[in-house]
């Protein structure tokens, strides 16, 4: 069980890593590389982990990895730094199962997706509600606002309605697309009407990470396979030092922006952690991208890019 100081808050900030999970070439999960990959995560400075997300694979898992793949993490974790476990389903009990077994594991909070094809505020609210008094004000709970992969459009108005009228709701993860005027109106609600603040980790890569930090945003919530860069940004955004900031993640660009590619964008993360001695496999089950000799000599040139322009 978490302890107090280890849950999820508003006050969450700086780099959440969302964490891949590692297979063998046979697509087995690899539990050896489950623990370089924490190490890893852990050395280059993350604040936070967030597992079972999209880019976890987590659908592609069973009942059984799933449950294998959290203990393994949060054992390996140790309670260094907070731990926020995916949820998402199609099934509100199995939301609510998976959420229980994850804070009794000691999670710190878990993460939730609107089920596809809810279609009006009222929809999306009551959905979000249900799933909240379902849960608790004992499980904090990290909204994840993913239009792009759900189909859903989460407003504002709902967004604050959540805020208001339950108090385990400490999160947002915003990856609306394009979505930054809705990340300030978010922060402008809560400034002038008095509203609760709460967190706000940004997606999509880090690829606007810069100007989500400048309109609000407590840090990033995503998996670039250089996390010491999300790390050392955000890092010169709190001490103020934000041309700096900006000079540092433009070099990383080019190669950020190439892993953002959609659908093929997990096998490059994986393939570049592989690279990195983070794991060992670069394995995506099925369905899922395999990597080309095109693509392998696109990732080699980027990354020798990236090291000369760090040098």
């Amino acid at each position: 069980m978490a302890t107090q100081s280890h849950r999820l808050t508003e006050q969450a900030s700086g780099v959440y890593i969302i964490a891949a999970t590692p297979f063998d070439d046979q697509g087995e999960v690899d539990l050896y590389s489950i623990d370089s990959l924490t190490d890893f995560y852990l050395e280059k400075g993350v604040t936070g982990f967030t597992i079972l997300g999209m880019m976890g694979e987590a659908p592609k898992l069973s009942e059984a990895e799933t449950t294998l793949v959290m203990e393994r993490i949060l054992k390996r974790v140790d309670a260094r730094v907070p731990v926020v476990v995916g949820v998402s389903h199609s099934s509100n009990r199995h939301i609510e199962r998976l959420s229980k077994e994850a804070m009794d594991l000691g999670a710190a909070g878990v993460m939730v997706a609107p089920v596809p094809n809810l279609k009006t505020d009222e929809q999306v609210y009551g959905y979000y509600a249900n799933i909240a008094k379902l849960l608790g004000r004992g499980t904090p709970i990290c909204l994840q606002d993913f239009p792009q992969a759900t189909g859903v459009h989460t407003s504002v108005s709902v967004i604050n309605r959540l805020i208001d009228e339950f108090e385990q709701v400490v999160m947002l993860k915003h990856e609306d697309f394009p979505g930054m005027r809705k990340l300030s109106q978010v922060r402008h609600d809560s400034e002038t009407s008095g509203r609760r603040r709460i967190s706000i980790l940004v997606g999509n890569g880090g690829l606007f990470l810069p100007q989500e930090i400048l309109r609000g945003a407590d840090g990033a919530m995503t998996g670039f396979a250089f996390p010491e860069m999300l790390v050392q940004v955000c890092q010169l955004f709190s001490e103020g030092k934000s041309e700096a900031a900006e000079d540092l993640f433009n070099i990383y660009l080019p190669l950020l922006r190439h892993e953002f590619q959609y659908g093929i964008g997990l096998a490059l993360r994986k393939e570049t952690l592989r690279r990195r001695g983070a794991i060992r496999s670069a394995f995506v089950r099925k369905p899922g991208p395999v990597l080309d000799a095109r693509d392998h000599e696109e990732l080699t040139r980027l990354i020798a890019r990236q090291e000369k322009a760090l040098a």
